[in-house]
């Protein structure tokens, strides 16, 4: 590393590796004209086995994509787009914490959790009020698998309400469905 990046906090240089990936994703939208290998449309069936019934179960409501691997996986692709994939990945982090059955482990997936997505400043931080912050905050001291059933609830509200109708209008989507 030359020196004057090894004198840059470390925070700094990881604010600049997430910037130089977000551009490497812009490269690849295909509204700005440029394509780089093969096309980035999701396609029925290719890499994640997609039935077509499941691709139009996923136009039927936000929580049967949220039921689908391959629904998942097609949503984040699309988040990415949007530079918002750090509010699915919170709400599965979530979903993953409270599958968490022992206490020294729950408490060390929280602060996790919370550093990475929750607190003021957070590498991936997600959308949520400062009330919700707070809370979460306090949840934590006595962490269960609750403690962040609120901040998740925002985060998916957000989702379903903003992000999945656009999803569902996206070109990619669009196509799957009429493979489908």
């Amino acid at each position: 590393m030359c020196r004057g990046l090894a004198a840059l906090p470390i925070a700094c240089l990881e604010r600049a590796k997430d910037v130089k990936t977000r551009l490497g994703i812009l490269l690849h939208k295909p509204e700005l004209g440029h394509r780089i290998g093969t096309s980035r449309k999701l396609e029925l069936g290719s890499r994640r086995g997609d039935s077509s019934q499941e691709v139009l179960e996923w136009r039927e409501s936000f929580d049967q994509l949220l039921k689908s691997k391959s629904g998942v996986t097609a949503f984040h692709t699309f988040l990415k787009t949007e530079f918002s994939e750090e509010n699915l990945d919170f709400w599965l982090a979530c979903e993953d914490f409270k599958k968490t059955r022992s206490k020294t482990k729950l408490a060390s997936k929280a602060n996790r959790i919370f550093e990475e997505f929750v607190q003021s400043e957070a590498p991936r931080e997600v959308n949520i009020d400062h009330e919700t912050r707070e809370i979460t905050r306090k949840n934590l001291s006595g962490a269960t698998s609750a403690c962040f059933n609120e901040a998740q609830a925002k985060t998916r509200t957000l989702m379903e309400k903003d992000s999945y109708p656009r999803f569902l209008k996206s070109a990619s989507s669009q196509d799957m469905t009429k493979q489908a």
